[in-house]
């Protein structure tokens, strides 16, 4: 039997790991399968900022309220199967190598040359489907349009969130672009919640005869327990879904539920090491993360851990997140389009260091130390202690 670390070897391979989107691949394998997607029921979102977030409220709530819930997101921080889970339960490792191996020679034996991302949607579908899942909240992975989650025919509702400049060689310079790629996400007779009244949303809702659910970010976030000043707009987001497509939800169960929310690396706050963990990866995320800073930690020293891909504008994010009295680290991470050192020194207008080790800093009741600039480093960076 293939194990993790094999399956592991295959989706980072050459042949697999690189982008392509469209869905005449994903449609043919599935397809091959008995179109797993077709048996389940999804809450699809999409967007560039909050997509995690509001997975993870959607996911919390439909499990306190008993149903069997599962949720495909991306990217993970130290496993894949941290990808796929049902009822908050991370997919085993020999189900994941079996589905992903299986998925692979069934592609290979009619030429379907898939992509990591692909033979991972293909996975879930069909890991959902032979544990016949309730509900399915499914995340896309790029845009929306033409991501391989997007190859579903219907949804209970669709989401989009907050809508920002990211992967612009690949969706489009402006927001504008961007809201149309998202709004792909948008089926026929299908309502779509947002909080975002961009044209290209409202008339894919108009095109396709769905319900418009416009929200304000208005929702009291005091027992939610994911902090930071934007999951105000998220919990908005998420729980006007909730309320439209499962409104024999009672108040109760929601409220009970945001207290158990999980989701690792957002504004997470590790209070015995005075540590926040972001995975804060373009500017808007950067910003939304110096506000939350200054908001729950006006008086605090910083320190920053901040590495980033080279297809960001990384010099933009440092110039919203750095202020002249930061300790500041750059890091090299292993991804290959990371940036070196060098380069984002040349690019930041402050001081800064060669990040080593965090064992190597000394802990200070009054700095907080932060690491953030993308999801691909955090690994790297702290163990898997620090998110038990």
């Amino acid at each position: 039997m293939n194990s993790y670390n094999e399956a592991k070897e295959l989706l980072t391979s050459s042949g697999k790991f690189y982008i392509k989107l469209g869905l005449d691949r994903i449609s043919a394998i599935l397809e091959l399968l008995g179109n797993p997607q077709d048996k389940l029921k999804c809450i699809h979102v999409a967007g560039t900022n909050g997509k995690g977030s509001v997975c993870a409220i959607l996911d919390s709530v439909l499990q306190e309220a008993g149903k069997k819930t599962g949720l495909y997101t991306s990217p993970h921080i130290f496993k894949y199967t941290e990808r796929i889970k049902i009822n908050g339960i991370d997919i085993s490792d020999e189900d994941f190598s079996k589905l992903v191996f299986d998925i692979c020679k069934k592609a290979d034996e009619h030429e379907i040359h898939l992509t990591e991302f692909e033979i991972l949607t293909v996975a879930a579908f069909k890991y959902f489907a032979d544990n016949n899942v309730d509900v399915v909240v499914l995340e896309t992975g790029l845009g929306g349009r033409f991501d391989a989650t997007n190859v579903i025919k219907s949804n209970l509702c669709a989401i989009i969130t907050h809508i920002d400049l990211d992967h612009t060689e690949r969706l489009g310079d402006t927001k504008d672009k961007i809201a149309f790629e998202k709004a792909g996400i948008i089926k026929k007779g299908c309502p779509v919640v947002t909080s975002e009244g961009y044209e290209a949303i409202r008339d894919a809702a108009d095109k396709n005869d769905s319900l418009l659910l416009m929200t304000a970010p208005f929702e009291d976030t005091t027992n939610l327990s994911l902090k930071g000043l934007y999951q105000q707009e998220n919990l908005s987001l998420a729980l006007a879904a909730i309320r439209l497509v499962f409104p024999e939800i009672p108040e109760c169960v929601i409220q009970a539920a945001l207290s158990k929310v999980k989701h690792p690396a957002r504004f997470q706050f590790i209070e015995n090491k005075n540590l926040i963990i972001d995975g804060a990866h373009n500017p808007n995320g950067i910003l939304a993360l110096r506000e939350s800073l200054d908001f729950y930690f006006p008086n605090k020293k910083r320190r920053f851990v901040f590495g980033c891909l080279r297809n960001k504008d990384y010099k933009k994010m440092m110039n919203l997140l750095f202020d002249k009295n930061d300790e500041i680290y750059f890091n090299h991470f292993s991804n290959p389009n990371s940036c070196t050192v060098e380069e984002l020194q040349e690019a930041c207008e402050f001081p800064s260091q060669k990040f080593k080790s965090l064992a190597e800093f000394e802990y200070r009741e009054d700095t907080l130390t932060i690491i953030c600039g993308s999801f691909y480093m955090i690994n790297e960076v702290v163990s898997s202690d620090c998110f038990l």
